[in-house]
This record gives structure tokens, sequence and C-alpha cells, in this order.
């Protein structure tokens, strides 16, 4: 694994006992400058999760807590006049930032989660007609919890789009509970965290991240995964070519923290299932049945033809 890749998952690890594989992906979407949707039941550390990252990575930090009467401004920020200058003055709100938490993100109205639609796309905002670009690096982590639906607002379809991966954090096993008791005993963990890399290092990770190279036949076998999800009986609506792009972005990133500068099938197969999951919209008469998205995109992946005689000649 690249070495400073590696410290940063390590050193999530201090926080964040028996979830390697949600930090591994965390940092992923990080590195090619995505964003998370993580959704779990409350309690098992979707928001300590985002905060031992940004403290791993020396990035300001901000949390957003969704409700139901939280506005666009709330968000995105407001222009104030100031009767010194005369002049409205735009004073940024949260979302300009390094790396968010947008917690519950399902609690808030659509109105507000459309605000921030251009900013996880474009890491922008426009207020009264002026853009505000978002500093570098700059992402977004949002929780949601699937039990409780009460006054929620499912994440339309262009929300979901937005974000590159969806994860499930878990329970611990037995043991992993117990060491979270151990640490948690006598101090907070997280007050112990300290950076490991610095934004300068991190921004060059994600222009490294950009240089992976992708094979043609990588990128065949992406694009042919993607159209299979629109010719599924099961499937109402299959994933855009955004999905495609986010698909290869994060097959690129995965390869630089395997410490190679290419992209393999394997990782492809790997990061499938968590880039097109929640992209993919099953008709109702699937879900009646008990057919599950994980199930179809297994299938997918099974039925594909894997570029592997071109990429084994190389």
């Amino acid at each position: 694994m690249h070495k400073q890749i590696e410290g940063i998952i390590e050193n999530i690890e201090k926080v964040m006992i028996g979830k390697r594989e949600v930090a591994e992906l965390s940092v992923v979407a990080l590195l090619s400058g995505g964003h998370v949707l993580l959704e779990d039941v409350p309690g098992v550390g979707k928001t300590m999760m985002v905060r031992a990252l940004a403290k791993s990575v020396s990035a300001e930090f901000k949390r957003i807590q969704f409700t139901p009467d939280l506005l666009p401004s709330d968000v995105l920020g407001v222009s104030i006049y100031n009767p010194k200058t005369l002049q409205f003055e735009f004073r940024p709100g949260p979302i300009v930032g390094n790396i968010i938490l947008a917690d519950e993100i399902n609690r808030t109205s659509p109105k507000t989660q459309s605000a921030l639609l251009e900013s996880m796309e474009e890491a922008s905002v426009t207020i009264d007609g002026e853009t505000l670009q978002i500093p570098k690096p700059f992402f977004v982590m949002a929780t949601q919890n699937p039990i409780e639906y009460e006054g929620t607002y499912p994440l339309p379809e262009a929300q979901l789009d937005r974000f590159l991966l969806k994860i499930k954090m878990g329970y611990p096993t037995a043991q992993e509970e117990i060491e979270v008791l151990r640490r948690a005993e006598k101090t907070e963990p997280i007050t112990q965290l300290s950076p490991v890399i610095s934004i300068e290092e991190l921004l060059e990770l994600q222009e490294e991240v950009l240089n992976v190279y992708v094979d043609d036949s990588i990128k065949s076998y992406i694009v042919q995964l993607a159209r299979a999800t629109r010719k599924v009986s099961e499937i109402y609506l299959g994933v855009s070519p955004r999905a495609s792009i986010a698909l290869m972005k994060a097959c690129q990133a995965y390869a630089k923290m395997k410490d190679r500068d290419f992209v393999k099938p394997d990782d492809v197969q790997y990061l499938a299932p968590y880039v097109f999951g929640h992209r993919i919209i099953l008709k109702p008469e699937a879900r009646y049945e008990g057919v599950t998205v994980e199930g179809i995109v297994d299938r997918i992946l099974s039925n594909a033809v894997i570029p592997i005689k071109r990429y084994a000649e190389q």
C-alpha cells in the first residue's frame, strides 16, 4: 500500500476499531474528489469516521446538522447588508470548507437537499448571481439512518448520483466492541488524534491519482457493466454515464492506494457495488419478490466479460 495513504488509514484506525474497509473506501473517495453517503443505524461511528478523517489530513472540518426547518441559505450562506460600506457582503455558509459532515441529510426538505447539488458537483456556491469557488480539497460525507423513516425525505436520484460511494458501517464484533470500550474508558480517542499529512500533500496525491493509467479495455469493461444495468428487466432505472466516470475515478484512486500506476479488472469488480448500488432503482414488483440491488450487481459482474487476456499480455 502507498505509504502516505496507509498512514492516513492507520491513523483513522486508532479511533475506528475494525472498520478498515470503510476507512479505505472513504480515503478512495477523498483522493478521487468524490463524496460518500454513509448509511447505517445510529451509534456505529459514522460521525466519528468523518471527524477522524478530517483530523488525519489536517483539513478544516465543518458539520451541518440537517433538520426539517433548515433553509438553503443556512447551508450555502447569505448576503448581509453592511451599512458602513452601503453594500451587501456575502457570508459563506458551512458548506464552504474542506471536509463537510452532512449529518442525517434525509431529515431536511428536498429544497435544502437540492442546495447541495451545485457544490457537490462543481465545488462552487452561487448566491445572488455571484459564484464562489470552494477551496480544495472539498469532500462531503453525508449520513442517513435507513431504519427510521418518520419525518424524513428520501434523497432524489439526482442527489444520490452526486455521491461517489455508498457505504454501510455495520456493527463491530464482540472483541472489537470490547476494544472500543477499553479505549473510551478514560479518554475520548478522537482528541488524541493528530494529522499525518498536510493539505498540500493531500492535493499532490489527488493530482497523482489523475495520472493512474486506465487501459481502453478497462474502460470498455466499465461501460459494459454500466450498460448492463440499463437492460435488466427488474431495474426501473440503470446507472448514468456519470456513474461510469465515478467508477473509473474510484478505480484510479484505489490503484494509487495499492501503490500501482494502473487499474486492474479486480479494482472494477471490487468497487462496482459501492458505486452502482445507490444509483439503481428497482421496479416495485421486483422489490416485492425479494430482488435486491446487491444481487443484481453481483449477477451483472458474474456475466460480464472480463478483459483478462489483453491485460495479461501487457
